[in-house]
């Protein structure tokens, strides 16, 4: 069970700020400056355009103007995205649709499609093949076979200790890996994540796995409508069987050289050899409530994923209502139909494939 504190005031703090407005409007063109080049490599020449044609170039799209801040410096991550949790504006982007390992911030896609079909207090009994597939190196919460778990324990795992093992227990009780993957990959699709491909559903390094900073910020804000998800990814620590277990999320649980990040509230990190160190967090300030995703950053500094997402959320609540967006969160093609919107209809442009052999998922 979840220990009580400040998890459950973060969990309400989020709670009617992110019954998110899907039927936003497109935003109106604007110009776009010379695009900068990445930091760490060279995105694909050809990146989709979905959410706006300024999301498809490589290099970072902001629109800066008088009493618009600056963006950080040092940003060193291949990927990274700011937007408005409840418009879907995008305030700045940079290399918004390039195609890389996820890690384990792909769990959050794995708990929007299959957290709503077991209720919490569902007991199940772990068999030893619910555990086959685990990969090595894999960030566990402790899974043993034989033992009887609640599902509420079993996504605690997920969250908190992004824990692979209970990714597999839930997905044997959801008809096994595959029958979850297809199923992700069918919710992707809904969601008009149009650069992901599921392969794993722990976010595991896999040949061909693949998401984006873009889609990653459609996870995390169509999780973020049910409360259970907000719960979950807003624990900051909880007992699991006899032991304590702690939010990883440096950003919510706090470190040695990351203070907890005021009004944050989730969601999801994540890191494994070929993906680096992936982020996608949610805060709230001032009525304003920011999803910031960093994926890969260049410097291997401890917790840098971390500080380079406090900065962008910091910039962010500075610049909200004073810069004009980049572009937009789509809607779920079901929400499109339903405001007469048309689907975007872009395509996921080509990413580079991950050779197999990766380690982690946490």
């Amino acid at each position: 069970m979840a220990a009580p504190g400040t998890a459950g005031r973060r969990a309400l703090l989020v709670a009617s700020a992110t019954a998110l407005s899907l039927g936003v409007t497109a935003p109106a063109a604007l110009a776009a400056p010379d695009p900068t080049t990445s930091p760490t490599a060279t995105p694909p020449a050809a990146m989709s355009t979905l959410g706006g044609a300024r999301l498809g170039m490589p290099g970072t799209q902001v629109n800066l103007a008088p009493g618009v801040p600056v963006l950080p410096k040092e940003l060193t991550a291949r990927s990274w995205i700011v937007s408005d949790a409840e418009s879907g504006e995008v305030l700045a982007a940079h290399n918004a649709h390039w195609r890389l390992p996820p890690a384990s911030t792909l769990k959050m896609l794995f708990a929007d499609t299959v957290l709503p079909r077991f209720p919490k207090d569902t007991r199940y009994k772990v068999a030893p093949a619910d555990l086959k597939g685990v990969g090595a190196g894999s960030s566990v919460v402790g899974i043993k076979p034989g033992t009887t778990y609640s599902v509420h324990d079993l996504w605690l795992g997920v969250f908190l200790r992004s824990g692979n093992d209970a990714v597999h227990v839930l997905s044997a009780m959801n008809g096994g890996v595959r029958q979850t993957v297809r199923d992700m990959q069918d919710h992707a699709g809904e969601l008009q994540a149009l650069d992901t491909d599921v392969v794993s559903p722990d976010g595991y390094d896999a040949p061909g796995q693949l998401s984006s900073a873009y889609d990653l910020s459609l996870f995390a804000r169509s999780g973020l409508q049910k409360k259970d998800f907000r719960d979950y990814c807003s624990t900051v620590s909880a007992t699991f069987g006899s032991a304590e277990i702690r939010n990883t999320n440096r950003l919510l649980s706090g470190d040695s050289d990351v203070p907890v990040y005021p009004g944050i509230a989730g969601v999801k990190n994540g890191n494994t050899t070929h993906a680096g160190a992936t982020f996608t967090s949610v805060a709230e300030r001032s009525g304003k409530v920011l999803l910031v995703t960093v994926m890969n950053p260049e410097k291997h500094e401890h917790n840098e994923v971390y500080k380079e997402t406090a900065k962008l959320l910091d910039w962010g609540f500075q610049a909200v209502g004073k810069v004009d967006p980049v572009g937009e969160l789509v809607p779920p093609r079901s929400a499109a139909s339903a405001t007469g919107r048309p689907d975007a209809g872009a395509t996921a442009g080509p990413g580079p494939q991950q050779p197999a052999g990766g380690t982690g998922g946490g």
